[in-house]
């Protein structure tokens, strides 16, 4: 289990993205290595096994179970988040002793808001974001700050600034490595973020 793999566990909806890249930004700005179920496409791996090894390998968590509104075709909500969030919940409680070193955080809109959809959680210390993406920021970052008790780790309003600059930045970087904007994959942004960071930031530090 390597300390800087955080697993992330967020929708992956269009509505959602700004939120996702955000937390994966703040993730490489902060030193750290993203890991989703996004990053393997393996049609011989269930989803769910490919999400258990991330999980069983990632000492950090972040989690957010904040998207709660009814499918427009199905009517039923998705429960995604919560199931991946027991999963690693579980893998702390009874697991082994690099399991049960798991720390997270866990994001809702409002702070007390998932009791009425989520209440076996209670005593768990939720984190509000109110669906703003600064504010989103701003919290993950005290979080790895406080967790890590470092000062490596900047400030959220000085992440969100950056992480302003680097999205006006994507169309023309992607221009120039001929990717469409809109047909990004998860790998593609990753890679785009990392060398944005380490080309405008690491460089200038």
């Amino acid at each position: 289990m390597k300390q800087r793999d955080i697993f992330i566990n967020c929708p992956f909806t269009p509505d959602f993205q700004d939120h996702f890249r955000a937390i994966v930004f703040v993730t490489i700005r902060s030193g750290f290595n993203p890991r989703c179920a996004l990053e393997t496409d393996n049609g011989a791996q269930s989803r769910f096994d490919k999400i258990c090894e991330i999980v069983r390998r990632c000492e950090l968590g972040i989690h957010d179970i904040s998207k709660t509104e009814l499918d427009r075709k199905s009517k039923l909500p998705r429960f995604n988040m919560p199931l991946e969030l027991g999963l690693f919940l579980g893998a702390r409680k009874f697991g082994d002793k690099r399991q049960r070193s798991k720390r997270c955080i866990i994001f809702d809109r409002e702070k007390y808001r998932y009791q009425a959809f989520i209440s076996d959680i209670a005593g768990q210390d939720i984190h509000s974001h109110d669906g703003d993406v600064k504010k989103l920021i701003s919290e993950l970052s005290s979080w790895l700050r406080r967790e890590f008790k470092t000062e490596s780790v900047p400030g959220g309003a000085k992440i969100a600034r950056e992480y302003d600059q680097f999205c006006k930045a994507i169309p023309a970087v992607c221009k120039f490595k001929n990717l469409a904007v809109q047909e990004l994959t998860y790998f593609d942004y990753l890679n785009l973020a990392l060398e944005w960071i380490r080309s405008n930031l690491v460089t200038k530090s």
